[in-house]
């Protein structure tokens, strides 16, 4: 079959050429479908039930995103200059329309308008009584001192002026002239005004969400809010413009580690081969593998999220291996004059069983993660797994036929002229990477091996006290995206959030099925906050629709329209000034003052609990203590804990969700699943070597160079005192068998070679492991460019792995076959094959 294949590829090359690039041009379209996924709940699965209710009031609740325009003035700029820049910036952004603006405000004078006659319900009841006789006892003062009755002026009554009447009937700072002035989102020292949109659009909707501060920036700069004070300027916030940020700031990190990604990658490839036709052919080759992972990741998952969007170096790294190892057989046979056709029969049929057994180690080192629930890894081990096959599937279609093609234009055995010529025949057989190693190792073979062993019992050592120190990561600013290109953003959000009062990230929202039980479950939710220490409170306060409705109305109205009827009569008496009497106005109750319910409440203050449907009173928020930070994920859990599941008196359960319950959850996974991932890629990485060697000394050699390895990398971690986190996690079980490869294949070369080949294997195959392991350790390593500091956090501690078992293969391992072939001992089954084959080697 590769016979019949290597003969088409070299007769008819356009032929496979022509079919890979149908594929290709089909899988490139499916995978500019992706999308990445930002948030925590798409590494758990959907059977989750944080997720399920994630999703649940998601769907009630996330119908509408907040862009809030940010109007700063300067020193000079007058307060009044940005409140009428304001009043014209709203009915030009409402006429932007649906569904880019769903409603836009400045302030809170619906609210004002509505609660400041209605203050008083507001009020206790004693309070109220308390205020009617203090009001007669005013009046009665007043005429007494005007008449000359008054008797005792040592301990006068209340006055009777605006702030303290207003204090009295509970209009107090909520929506009071010091929180919002004259009802305005303005800062106190009036030098910041901000005019909250409303959105349809959500943030996730990246095209949508451009498209809406594209309309809405318009709006704003046909108004020209400079236009009313030089020195105003505006910017964006809110979960919309943040959303936007987001997305836009992980793709754009996407592309700059995947460019880095791939020039390193085909910088070392060029290094070793210093052909351009090599480079030009594998890098097509590894495109086409990359192309096709990424197309079937469509079809298979649908999406990327925050562990498997760096996937695409990562895969390069890895599938190129294979187009290594088979062009390295190329070469070798046409360097010895062994004619093209020839030649590519020859690398079909002494490359296809070695690189599909290190494809199908990766493969299982990537598939040791689709034993675990988290989606995190699932996804990542599923592309990986599918990416070293699809790669080398591609390899074995597409590069003999590029190959061809190549020395149709170009026969490689035509010598270029001049120093270029020299340069070829020098390097024909690529760089020596190899024999560095294989002449250091013989120096000291013993020192060497007791060292490397040593070492691996000192990280033996260290991984115990590490794991019992706790080495997880806990603060989750470590875990984000850097947002220093953002922080003026974050600041205009964070401003307006503080200005305007709107419910932000901060609060998890809980839906109750009905409005009845928001008070039960209030009860339920506070006695679990009240019986914690108090430096242990999970949480500061649960905020409610029904907080804006009053108790006791109907014997409320009577006191209020009494005392109203008594302020009146102090104002026609004199004893009111005018300028406290135009502020009194706006709190007088009307005659016709009735009770209301959460339905009468007006938009602008309903709206945070306001379903997408309408529907009023069902949502309730836990806001964090002041003194935590939700950075903290011990806070987190604890925060969770308090709401994740309530039962009311009546036996019914509700539920929560949100950040903190997401988090606590992903962490629980993780934590559950590393170890079945770690032991699946043990036993993986075993028997592959095993059947490799079929359990001879061979085996024992490749496992004991794998531990050393591994114990290497545990010591560095250790003194580079790296966290452990939801991402870095992959490092551990995929090291073991990505790791593993290059042992096999020193191993492989030596059984070959026999006792005493121990030097040939790191001299002839170490080269060409030490590039595999190159082309995969700079995939890795690009990671270490992104803004994201798990994603950072995940490239060193698979960098640290990638070199430590490399070393441990091409030092150590051979060391020791060189030390153990110097005693006489009887050769064991797998250790010396009845015959030598041609170099190969790597992955």
């Amino acid at each position: 079959m590769l016979d019949r294949l290597a003969a088409l590829q070299v007769r008819r090359p356009v032929v496979p050429l022509f079919i890979a690039g149908i594929i290709t041009l089909v899988s490139i379209l499916l995978a500019l479908r992706l999308e990445v996924l930002t948030g925590f709940a798409s590494l758990l699965p959907e059977s989750r039930p944080s997720v399920q209710e994630l999703n649940r009031v998601a769907q009630k609740t996330a119908g509408v995103s907040t862009l809030f325009v940010v109007l700063e003035g300067g020193p000079n700029t007058p307060s009044d200059a940005l409140r009428r820049a304001g009043d014209a910036l709203v009915p030009a952004i409402a006429a932007v329309g649906a569904p880019w603006v769903g409603s836009v405000e400045n302030g809170v004078h619906e609210a004002r308008r509505f609660l400041g006659p209605r203050a008083g319900l507001y009020a206790e009841q004693k309070a109220l009584e308390g205020l009617r006789d203090d009001i007669d006892a005013r009046y009665a003062y007043e005429v007494n001192k005007a008449t000359g009755a008054l008797l005792d002026e040592d301990e006068p009554p209340p006055q009777l002026d605006a702030e303290t009447l207003k204090k009295r009937l509970g209009l107090g700072n909520e929506l009071g002239p010091e929180r919002f002035p004259d009802g305005y989102y303005q800062s106190k020292d009036g030098k910041t005004l901000i005019v909250a949109v409303r959105s349809k659009v959500m943030g996730s909707d990246f095209a949508g969400g451009t498209e809406a501060l594209q309309r809405i920036r318009a709006a704003i700069d046909k108004v020209d809010p400079a236009s009313f004070d030089p020195q105003i300027r505006y910017g964006f916030g809110g979960d919309l413009q943040s959303g936007i940020s987001e997305y836009k700031a992980i793709n754009d990190d996407l592309t700059e580690v995947g460019y880095t990604g791939a020039l390193l990658i085909a910088g070392v490839v060029f290094l070793y081969y210093l052909r351009l036709r090599t480079l030009f052919a594998m890098v097509v080759t590894i495109g086409i593998g990359v192309a096709w992972t990424f197309g079937m990741t469509e079809l298979a998952v649908g999406h990327l999220n925050m562990a498997t969007g760096f996937l695409f170096t990562i895969v390069a790294g890895n599938g190129i291996n294979f187009g290594i190892i088979y062009m390295a057989r190329y070469l070798e046979a046409r360097r010895d004059g062994t004619p093209l056709a020839e030649a590519i029969a020859l690398a079909h049929r002494e490359t296809w069983l070695p690189t599909l057994t290190a494809g199908l180690a990766a493969g299982a080192a990537y598939g040791s993660l689709l034993v675990t629930e988290f989606r995190g890894f699932h996804d990542f081990g599923l592309i990986g797994g599918l990416g070293m096959v699809i790669c080398w599937i591609a390899t074995y279609l597409v590069l003999p036929a590029i190959l061809t093609l190549i020395e149709r234009v170009l026969p490689l055995d035509r010598e270029a002229p001049g120093v270029l010529g020299r340069i070829a025949r020098a390097t024909s057989g690529g760089v020596a990477f190899g024999r560095p190693f294989a002449a250091l190792v013989p120096r000291a073979p013993r020192a060497i091996t007791l060292i490397g062993a040593g070492l691996a019992v000192v990280g033996a050592i260290a991984t115990v006290r590490y794991i019992k120190a706790d080495p997880m990561e806990y603060d989750l600013k470590n875990l984000r995206t850097d947002v220093s290109a953002r922080a003026e953003e974050i600041r205009r959000t964070e401003l307006a959030e503080q200005i305007t009062g709107y419910v932000g990230t901060d609060g998890m929202a809980i839906l109750v099925d009905r409005p009845e039980q928001v008070e039960p479950l209030r009860a339920a939710l506070n006695a679990k906050r009240d019986a914690a220490p108090p430096d242990q409170k999970p949480f500061e306060k649960v905020h409610a629709l029904q907080d804006f409705v009053p108790e006791g109305q109907d014997a409320k109205i009577p006191l209020l329209l009494e005392i109203k009827g008594k302020i009146l009569k102090a104002e026609r008496r004199g004893l009111i000034k005018a300028e406290d009497w135009e502020k009194i106005r706006e709190i007088i109750p009307p005659d016709d003052l009735r009770p209301f319910g959460m339905a009468d409440l007006p938009a602008d203050l309903a709206r945070a609990f306001t379903e997408t449907d309408g529907t009023r009173g069902r949502i309730v928020y836990i806001s964090p203590t002041a003194t935590e930070t939700i950075d903290d994920a011990h806070y987190l859990f604890r925060w969770a804990n308090a709401y994740r599941r309530t039962e009311l008196p009546d036996g019914s359960v509700v539920l929560g969700s949100g950040r903190a319950v997401i988090y606590a959850d992903m962490w629980a996974a993780v934590i559950d699943d590393v170890p079945p991932a770690v032991i699946f890629s043990l036993v993986a990485t075993l028997l592959v070597v095993v059947v490799a060697f079929r359990a001879g000394r061979a085996s024992l050699a490749v496992l004991g160079a794998l531990v050393v390895g591994v114990g290497w990398m545990m010591v560095l971690l250790v003194l580079m005192k790296v966290k452990l986190n939801f991402l870095n996690f992959i490092a551990l079980p995929i090291t073991f068998g990505i790791g593993a490869d290059y042992a096999v294949n020193v191993v492989q070369r030596y059984v070959r070679e026999g006792a005493g080949g121990a030097l040939t294997a790191v001299r002839e195959t170490g080269g060409a492991v030490i590039l595999c392991s190159l082309t995969t350790t700079l995939g890795y390593l690009a990671l270490i460019r992104s803004t994201n500091t798990a994603v950072r956090s995940l490239g060193v501690a698979a960098v640290v792995g990638e070199l430590c078992c490399l070393f441990a293969a091409v030092i150590v391992l051979p060391a020791a076959l060189v030390w153990i072939d110097h005693k006489p001992r009887a050769n064991a089954p797998g250790d010396i094959p009845s015959r030598r084959a041609l170099p190969q080697g790597g992955e």
